[in-house]
């Protein structure tokens, strides 16, 4: 279910919160290495894929130890909760909470016995089968179902189990598991969401939702884990098991979004892809302008982009305060009037009078992008020009990201013109599908762009319509 009304952190800004990803996960095996502050690092580079709770899991080979808590990962770990977390294996986890509740029941990684000794466990995505795969509504944690299916039994090893119960598992799933001696990495067949290996200076290796965790803990990039490949990582190294065929379709909205700019997916480096959005932007949406500025962070690579393509110039016309994320203080109502300029604020002197051109990466449900345009104008901006580098996004997702339903987004009830109306822009572009493809360089067939074509490459939960529902059933 959705997060329930209470105490829960909720985004500063009370216009509208960005497009979320259920979690990043990471893990590593490193003997003689100081397992906990890695993870912690690594985590530290896949915060922005969730910010909820943080938690990290380690074992000596004896005992595995789990630490969690609600919070960024800063705020969760100190030099004390880490040095307590001994031994050679590691999984760390920071989660946004898609089912299952914002509590630190909920937190990740999860820590059951098994048959044959303790699973430590951590899993971005959405399953699509869970009350197939419980007998139930499907409400359960998708966490909560992996733990219990590869509880197993004495007959049979981990990696035995999980290649038995991981191709029963429909939707996107990255997991990172570990018992006392392994450490585990597996990959939905469809490889929705990132997940990558990489190998330390010392021997060890480390598996991460995104290339970036693995640059910032220094791990050199060896590969993707593939679509449909189960890792088992042991002082031989890492072993490979097919427990499905790959069918490849990655989420595109990685390229979009979600992923930061300085990961590799699928070959590609985020922020190439993302600059080559802008410049397709142009090419299909040109418009004089004095210049082009960014919503920052996400619409930067494509602005850059746009600029290039099109000759004009590119300048930071808005400030984003880094510091505002997410808290437990709710605005109050005079808060709430501020809007978005509690995360950002114009540069008057910069846009005064200028012909503007804004890209942004997305439009959801329009609120920010209408306050954005208010802002700029009320900061003497002559015109607004806004520059989308994704396509309408015009149904929900079922494997992982917070388009809940279709009923929030702005698209399907609006025609373009109209939307451009509703944000109070002088125009309005999105980019195509075909540009926004090409950009990517990937195979046409090869990722999901449900959310913006309404092609869903894996199967839906059960009763379940894109006319209504989203990531939960």
């Amino acid at each position: 279910m959705p997060c329930p009304d209470g105490p829960v952190s909720r985004d500063l800004d009370p216009i509208e919160h960005d497009p979320q990803d259920a979690c990043g996960v990471f893990g590593v095996w490193a003997p003689g290495e100081e397992v906990a502050k890695l993870a912690y690092f690594a985590l530290y580079a896949l915060q922005h894929r969730g910010s909820e709770s943080a938690g990290i899991a380690s074992s000596d080979g004896q005992h595995i130890l789990v630490y969690k808590d609600m919070g960024l990962v800063s705020q969760v770990f100190n030099e004390a909760s880490l040095d307590g977390l001994r031994g050679h294996i590691a999984v760390g986890h920071t989660r946004y909470s898609l089912k299952g509740q914002s509590t630190w029941d909920d937190a990740q990684p999860t820590l059951s016995p098994t048959a044959n000794g303790t699973l430590a466990l951590a899993h971005n995505g959405a399953l699509t089968n869970t009350a197939e795969l419980t007998g139930g509504d499907g409400s359960v944690d998708d966490t909560t179902v992996f733990t219990a299916l590869l509880e197993g039994d004495a007959d049979h090893t981990l990696t035995e189990t999980a290649l038995a119960v991981l191709p029963r598992a429909t939707g996107a799933f990255s997991l990172v598991f570990m018992d006392e001696d392994r450490l585990y990495a597996a990959r939905d067949p469809q490889g929705v969401h990132p997940l990558a290996l990489g190998r330390l200076p010392g021997g060890g290796w480390a598996i991460a939702s995104e290339t970036a965790a693995l640059d910032i803990v220094g791990a050199s990039f060896m590969r993707d884990v593939e679509p449909g490949e189960l890792l088992v990582i042991d002082e031989t190294g890492p072993q490979s098991y097919t427990f499905a065929p790959a069918r490849p379709a990655g989420c595109v909205f990685e390229f979009v979004y979600l992923a930061r700019p300085d990961t590799m997916l699928s070959g590609r480096l985020v922020n190439s892809v993302r600059q080559a959005m802008g410049r397709a932007l142009a090419r299909e949406h040109p418009v004089e302008a004095d210049l082009v500025i960014p919503v920052p962070d996400s619409g930067t690579p494509a602005a850059i982009g746009y600029a290039a393509e099109s000759g004009i110039t590119f300048a930071q016309g808005l400030t984003k305060n880094a510091y505002v994320g997410r808290t437990f203080i709710q605005p109050s109502q005079s808060l709430r009037q501020l809007g978005i300029r509690l995360k950002l604020n114009p540069m008057r002197e910069t846009i005064a009078g200028k012909r503007l051109i804004v890209v942004d990466d997305s439009i959801v449900r329009g609120n920010t992008q209408r306050a954005v345009t208010r802002m700029l104008r009320a900061a003497g901006a002559a015109e607004v020009h806004v520059r989308i580098s994704s396509p309408p996004v015009m149904w929900p997702c079922f494997y992982g990201i917070d388009f809940t339903t279709r009923r929030e987004l702005i698209a399907p009830e609006l025609s373009v013109e109209q939307v451009r109306k509703s944000i109070e822009a002088d125009t309005l572009g999105h980019i195509s599908l075909e540009g926004m493809m090409e950009a990517t360089g990937q195979e046409p067939g090869r990722l999901c762009m449900a959310c913006f074509d309404g092609v869903y490459p894996i199967p839906l939960p059960p009763g379940a319509s894109p006319l209504t529902d989203g990531v939960v059933p």
